[in-house]
């Protein structure tokens, strides 16, 4: 508990304006960002003269290997400032969808490291448990609960604005209230299956989620310019080009001329377009009206336990394993748990990046602490490792004897419209360069996760764990209550 009344006692300093904050935002980053080039550039100063004298013993790889210890010593040692209780102290990051997966995290984790922090949200994720019949796997208290619990274990208070940011009023008053310096947006529905379920769902997905960053986007010009937005983005929205993967830009050289443009979309899911259409939609409002943008490419996120969520029982994060909000990992390994087949979709090869949620935290403040300039957007590929998903089954198979499972695998017709087997080469440095150490998807890793799928798997619900939503068969809810009354005949 001293750890938290020195946090308490270092975010103690109030400033009075938005100018003042976000002036004192950019210089504590440029510093460090000037920092970090100047420790990059005397490192590879030094590799290089090692290199070219040749009185140096050494071989070329060994000088590789001492290169790249000096780098992540270095990044150790970034990640130590940033682990500080007041590494955020004069910032005010506003989480809008911070009741879910991503947003409840990285809320505590930027509280946690005297960040001021704002939650905006209106709680329509837990309406769609409801209205489906799922669950999480974890019990996962009420927001108020889960901002009061906070408050007792850490010393720290969160503010909480319940709304929704297609409301433009409601978004307008919240942004004068808090005047955030930074904005991150996870607040969009935010699974593919949902938004192939059927006409009202996709209507519903590309409404909420381009309208809503729209808004957000408008209430920065008017009452926050110098507010930076971080927005989640998606690594489907590259698709699986038979080209590697750059970070948010191509340089492409066509009839004798080159330029440099937004890598090309090709979203699978009406959720991944609306994606698509807000990267547009953030690139031309950056130019047009100069702001500080952000977009955040992330992969498929996986893990339970931050060192926040875990600080008390009702602080615990939320994990989904339905076929619609759940992702392969997390289906895999409660099958794995309760005894039932993993079910791989068609031949397996679909390839993706993942990240561990405590690398999702950190890179969200990585990017608060390096704001991109005005009339610039960032594009950063977040994701630490690929892997197919027959590599995931593999994974967890190994895992699962370890601790006395017997995983089994069974291929299953793919319900998506997907390449099952492709080429897949995405660059993810940016965030590394910047200071990110990865937690990598280790046996240790996964015999975590399963233990605490295993301490909770009397919550199954195993109607939830197979295939559900058929790309090919989204249609209208009327056409999909005719359907179910003729099966039913």
């Amino acid at each position: 508990m001293s750890a938290f009344t020195m946090a308490a006692s270092a975010v103690g300093v109030k400033v009075t304006t938005t100018a003042k904050r976000a002036s004192a935002k950019r210089a504590t980053a440029k510093a460090s960002s000037s920092a970090f080039s100047a420790r990059k550039a005397s490192l590879n100063g030094v590799s290089l003269a090692a290199f070219a004298a040749p009185s140096v013993a050494a071989s070329k790889s060994s000088q590789i290997r001492a290169l790249r210890s000096a780098v992540f010593a270095a990044a150790k040692a970034d990640r130590s400032k940033a682990d500080d209780p007041d590494a955020g102290k004069g910032q005010r990051v506003m989480i809008i969808g911070g009741d879910g997966y991503c947003g409840w995290a990285t809320a505590l984790h930027l509280s946690n490291r005297g960040y001021e922090v704002c939650i905006v949200d209106n709680l329509c994720r837990r309406g769609m448990d409801d209205s489906l019949g799922f669950n999480s796997l974890t019990p996962i208290r009420g927001i108020h609960e889960r901002v009061r619990k906070w408050k007792e274990v850490s010393g720290k208070d969160i503010e909480l604005f319940i709304g929704d940011v297609c409301d433009y009023e409601f978004l307008s008053a919240t942004f004068k209230k808090f005047e955030p310096t930074a904005a991150v947006h996870f607040g969009e529905q935010r699974s593919a299956p949902y938004s192939m379920m059927d006409r009202t769902k996709a209507v519903f997905t590309q409404t909420n989620n381009v309208m809503g960053n729209i808004n957000l986007m408008y209430a920065i010009k008017e009452f926050a310019p110098d507010c930076h937005l971080i927005k989640l983005g998606t690594m489907g929205e590259y698709g699986t080009p038979n080209i590697d993967i750059e970070e948010g830009y191509l340089t492409v050289e066509h009839n004798g001329r080159t330029d440099t443009l937004p890598y090309p979309k090709q979203g699978n899911s009406f959720y991944h377009l609306s994606k698509c259409h807000d990267s547009t939609n953030m690139i031309f409002c950056t130019k047009a009206w100069q702001m500080r943008t952000t977009d955040l490419n992330q992969g498929v996120v996986y893990g339970v336990a931050t060192e926040e969520t875990m600080m008390d029982p009702a602080l615990i994060n939320r994990l989904d394993y339905d076929a619609v909000f759940g992702t392969a990992l997390n289906r895999f390994c409660i099958q794995a748990a309760v005894g039932h087949p993993m079910t791989v979709y068609g031949k397996g090869g679909q390839t993706r990046g993942f990240l561990d949620i405590r690398d999702t935290v950190r890179c969200i403040q990585i990017a608060c602490d390096n704001p991109a300039d005005k009339g610039e957007m960032r594009i950063y590929n977040q994701f630490t490792e690929q892997f197919s998903v027959n590599e995931l089954a593999a994974l967890i198979t190994e895992a699962g004897k370890k601790i006395g499972l017997d995983p089994q695998v069974i291929n299953v017709p793919n319900p998506r419209t997907e390449m099952e087997e492709h080429y897949y080469n995405a660059k993810n440095s940016k965030l590394q360069d910047l200071g990110l150490e990865p937690h990598l998807m280790s046996d240790a890793l996964m015999d975590s996760l399963l233990k605490i799928i295993i301490e909770y798997k009397d919550r199954v619900d195993k109607s939830l764990i197979l295939p559900g939503v058929n790309w090919t068969e989204s249609a209208s809810v009327g056409q999909q209550l005719e359907k179910a009354e003729k099966v039913k005949a």
